[in-house]
């Protein structure tokens, strides 16, 4: 398995948005900002599950995420 590290494997953007309770271009959006950490493999985009949880500890705190700088 490739992956986020501990075997975990990449989530495609219908796993985040079912894991978040959005929408699939709500998931484009926060990628295309710099909000979620990301990879592009071809032409597709995919989390790394320690990225996923990353994001959700920082919308927690009230932060936006990664700083797109």
């Amino acid at each position: 398995m490739v992956g986020g590290g501990a075997g975990e494997a990449l989530l495609s953007v219908r796993d985040v948005a079912a894991r978040l309770g959005v929408c699939t271009a709500t998931v484009y959006r926060l990628a295309g900002e710099g909000r979620l950490a990301h990879v592009r493999v071809l032409n597709a985009i995919r989390v790394a599950p320690r990225d996923l949880a990353a994001f959700v500890e920082a919308q927690r705190r009230g932060g936006q995420g990664r700083d797109p700088r």
